[in-house]
């Protein structure tokens, strides 16, 4: 019941608020704040009797029976820190916007509560149904959170956020629909059940169609070069708690949706592309570091640093070892603590001088001394700097991908060589730090050009309480990260071992589906035993 809990509890204060009077803002507010306090508060009790080596607090009641449509829900490894990312960011995001929303403020606290739901819904969902009503359901409040919370340009970036995101979502149930199809043709049974259709062996052209269709989705939602040009628009119009809810955890949905489904579903498919994805990462990883670098609102930077760490993500996804998804997941975490203390850095300044425009700034430093060391702390974190969130993850995926062997279907082309895209994707840790120190630089040191630059008030109380909790798991990430990865490499051991076994029985089976007997849980691989 717990995995219900934490799921429904959000929904439950958003209709809660949605009772309360309009005029009372400063009820509104602490009623979704402490809503949202509350659900990590459930979050954290995951915790404990969570075993790592399977699903955990499964929840497995028939809804509609008839169509073999289960309420199905359970966590393991690979979910349960992005559940509690989710938790843990949300009653930061609104104390972070008690000040910055002034307007429509209950239907703002509504909408994040609704949204939250939507994601952890999505992180914990079993049932390929559910899984879907979930994904749009997060859809749908985003959408408002841009266009009405928003900037001047907020109609166009939320109608594009939802046309891009719309194609992939129908080209994904239409996948869905046709593996419940197959599912029935085989074993006689209607079933959405996640376990029950990866034993679906699929022939080679079916693995190609439903991989391209999930990848699709997916690759749209991360976003991978070169379906990203939604993002910069999403971020830059959005209000400060929208960008962080999109960067720190919606675009995450992306890369455990290729995790989750898309690679262990149809492991041919993704043994044929798997070098094409990898050159898109690495060419989205310096594309995304080089434009970064030229551009001048802060915002649109920090989009495009988004589009560079979320390759290296893909990157380590596609080399399919124990090491380079461990850092491909540890990077997810990392990117949202880092890239969500970036956006609230940018909303403190947006709400004192009301621009984003690089230019506009410099000497911040020697008036908000607080706020300088916070913003260093969180921009170390972003570049990689040893000791912070950012180093572990990244070092893993290139690592593994510098120690991967080809197991991908022929020989791939030079450019795709492991080695080769580990080399070239290297140089996305040295230009990230170039232009996120580049930034620091001409931020927070210099002469005070503007005099409304003079008088900016620091951090506040309030400031401070948003960014303590964002500074130490930046340290913890960084400084500790065997509390996270002993319990994310035994389901990410499981999840290879799973995906090598039906693919080894995808290349002995003809052109027929098959399916395969239930794959048992395979004993820790001796890679992840010594990393541990």
């Amino acid at each position: 019941m717990i995995l219900t809990l934490i799921t429904f509890l959000p929904l439950c204060g958003a209709l809660l608020c949605m009772l309360l009077p309009r005029e009372e803002e400063g009820l509104l507010r602490g009623t979704a704040f402490v809503t949202a306090l509350a659900t990590f508060v459930a979050s954290l009790f995951l915790l404990s009797g969570f075993n790592p080596h399977g699903w955990s607090f499964v929840v497995d009641v028939p809804w509609v029976a008839a169509l073999g449509i289960h309420y199905h829900l359970g966590v393991d490894g690979i979910s349960l820190w992005l559940v509690l990312l989710t938790t843990f960011l949300v009653p930061i995001v609104l104390l972070g916007s008690w000040h910055s929303i002034n307007k429509k403020v209950r239907e703002f606290m509504v909408t994040v509560l609704i949204l939250e739901t939507g994601m952890i819904g999505t992180f914990l969902a079993l049932d390929l149904f559910m899984f879907y009503v979930f994904w749009e359901v997060m859809l749908i409040p985003m959408y408002f959170i841009i266009g009405i919370w928003g900037g001047d340009r907020r109609l166009y970036a939320s109608i594009k956020f939802v046309l891009f995101t719309m194609v992939g979502s129908l080209l994904m149930v239409v996948a869905i629909i046709y593996l419940y199809v197959r599912h029935h043709e085989l074993a006689h049974t209607w079933s959405f059940d996640y376990q029950e259709l990866s034993r679906l062996v699929l022939s080679p052209h079916e693995q190609l169609f439903c991989f391209g269709a999930f990848a699709l989705a997916f690759c749209i939602k991360i976003p991978l070069f070169p379906l990203h040009t939604w993002l910069p628009d999403a971020h830059t119009e959005a209000p400060t708690g929208g960008s962080v809810l999109l960067a720190s955890v919606m675009l995450k949905f992306g890369t455990y949706g290729l995790l989750r489904f898309a690679i262990p579903y149809f492991p041919d498919a993704m043994a044929e592309l798997a070098p094409l994805l990898s050159v898109l990462a690495v060419i989205g990883i310096i594309y995304g570091s080089l434009v970064a670098f030229a551009q001048k609102d802060m915002k649109k930077m920090i989009a495009y640093s988004s589009v560079a760490h979320l390759g290296f993500v893909v990157l380590g996804l596609m080399m399919w070892n124990v090491k380079a998804i461990d850092g491909a997941i540890y990077v997810m975490l990392a990117h949202g603590i880092s890239t969500g203390g970036l956006f609230l850095c940018i909303g403190v300044l947006y709400e004192r001088r009301h621009t984003r425009r690089i230019d506009e700034y410099g000497g911040i430093a020697a008036v908000m001394p607080r706020f300088a060391g916070v913003f260093l702390i969180i921009t170390l974190a972003s570049i990689g700097l040893p000791a912070l969130c950012g180093f572990v993850g990244e070092f893993l995926v290139l690592t593994g991908t510098f120690g991967a062997y080809a197991t991908w279907a022929g020989l791939p082309h030079f450019f795709a060589h492991p080695k080769v895209l580990a080399l070239f994707a290297t140089s996305g840790v040295i230009l990230s730090a170039v232009y996120m120190l580049f930034l620091y630089q001409r931020l927070m040191y210099g002469p005070i050009t503007h005099a409304r630059n003079r008088e900016l008030p620091d951090l506040s109380r309030r400031e401070v309480m948003v960014f303590v909790p964002i500074v130490i798991m930046a340290f913890w990430l960084g400084v500790y990260p065997s509390t996270f990865l002993r319990t994310i490499d035994p389901a990410v051991d499981r999840t290879v071992a799973a995906f090598k076994i039906k693919y080894q029985a995808g290349v002995q089976a003809t052109d027929l589906p098959k399916m395969l007997p239930e794959i048992a849980a395979s004993p820790a691989s001796p890679e992840g035993e010594e990393k541990r």
